[in-house]
């Protein structure tokens, strides 16, 4: 069995590196090899955003790297395509597996059926309901074009259910960032909070008097544009943090690019950066934010990764969006998450309910670390029980 697997930006790195250990677990205990081709798209190309991220998770180099680049979202879609059909025509694979919910997923899922290619979709099921989103339509074609959908929750597997897709497509697997978490934990756990922030702060002239201890510290991720775009909207956030939030706690916000600028054009950027309670760190690698996540009295986002770490560690996070695709964290399903918008009333009553809660470890169920075990089993079955009933593909460029 040949298969391409696909990663385009930094939420699938630690998605696609449980799936790779797995193949290579397999061929270690199996005669009859699996054949993988990783392909990185190249949607996000910034060193601290991407190759960083593949020597911390022990994911081989790409074998294959399109380089796409930044763009528009059309542009990403098109020039992907392009660049993917001549990969799966090369290579002629019998699967190509794509995870989460970007535009690589999108891209490489339709031309992949295009060449009539089965497609894998691993995080399959997520719903916002909020079609306004790119993610959410990344999400329903994907679905709809795949030939096994994997689920990381059953809430997942009744969105797809009542989207009419077919019971024997749809296997509940449980999720695979949680065994990227599992695999990590300890390493994280080694790190020590003054060095990340020695190493990471953009101010290398302004080191905090006292550097932050476990629970004494606030941690905020913010990249959507919903949430920064607009003066409207994140100005008043920024008021909030710096003149709220840090009356109660220090607050450490490794900042994204997106959110960096914006606080640069709207003349924040000063405000923010020279407030002595405000630790601003470049953006980090996957066990530098783990281990703060893991120290942190709260947690403040609009990341769904980080939604669904917090569960498993028991960070209280706030989540600064009005819908999730994950609702198996929010509180009201077990979790440790609660839904507060960009309102600042809102944002003001939940984070004060929230500093009085304890620390609640929830897992939903088959969140243990071994999906991608499941994966792999789900995909050579699969592949022994279609291989003698399907004929072969003739690719076409026309």
């Amino acid at each position: 069995m040949k298969i391409i697997s696909v990663v385009g930006a930094r939420p699938n790195f630690m998605k696609i590196a449980p799936f790779i250990q797995a193949i290579v677990n397999y061929n270690r205990e199996n005669s009859e090899e699996i054949q993988h081709i990783l392909v990185h798209t190249g949607q996000h190309y910034d060193v601290r955003m991407s190759e960083t991220f593949f020597s911390a998770l022990g994911i081989p180099n790409p074998d294959i790297n399109l380089e796409i680049g930044s763009g528009s979202h059309a542009e990403q879609l098109g020039y992907t395509m392009i660049a993917f059909e001549k990969v799966l025509i090369e290579h002629q694979p019998d699967w190509v597996v794509v995870v989460g919910d970007v535009n690589a997923t999108l891209s490489c899922s339709v031309i992949a059926k295009r060449l009539n290619i089965k497609v894998c979709h691993i995080e399959a099921g997520l719903r916002s309901g909020d079609i306004s989103m790119p993610e959410e339509i990344n999400r329903l074609v994907t679905d709809k074009l795949s030939d096994l959908l994997l689920t990381p929750d059953m809430l997942s597997s009744e969105n797809l259910r009542n989207e009419g897709i077919p019971e024997r497509k749809v296997h509940f697997v449980g999720n695979i960032m949680i065994d990227t978490f599992e695999a990590n934990k300890s390493k994280a756990e080694a790190l020590s909070i003054s060095d990340i922030i020695k190493e990471n702060l953009i101010d290398k002239g302004n080191y905090p008097i006292n550097f932050p201890e476990n629970n004494n510290y606030a941690l905020m991720t913010l990249h959507r544009p919903s949430n920064v775009d607009s003066e409207i909207v994140f100005a008043p956030l920024i008021n909030f943090l710096i003149h709220e939030v840090t009356n109660d706690l220090l607050l450490i916000w490794p900042i994204h690019p997106r959110a960096r600028k914006q606080l640069q054009v709207l003349g924040l950027w000063q405000k923010v950066i020279n407030h002595p309670s405000v630790i601003l760190l470049e953006p980090l690698g996957y066990h530098e934010m783990l281990r703060l996540n893991m120290g942190a009295k709260i947690m403040i986002t609009d990341s769904g990764g980080l939604q669904e770490e917090c569960c498993v560690i028991g960070t209280s996070c706030l989540t600064l969006r009005w819908n999730t695709e994950r609702p198996i964290t929010l509180r009201e399903h077990g979790g440790v998450s609660v839904l507060v918008g960009n309102n600042i009333e809102r944002i003001r009553l939940e984070y004060q309910n929230t500093l009085g809660l304890k620390s609640n470890l929830s897992r939903p169920e088959l969140w243990d670390g071994h999906t991608a075990e499941r994966i792999i089993k789900l995909l050579t079955a699969e592949d022994k029980m279609t291989r003698n009933t399907v004929k072969p593909v003739e690719y076409d460029l026309l």
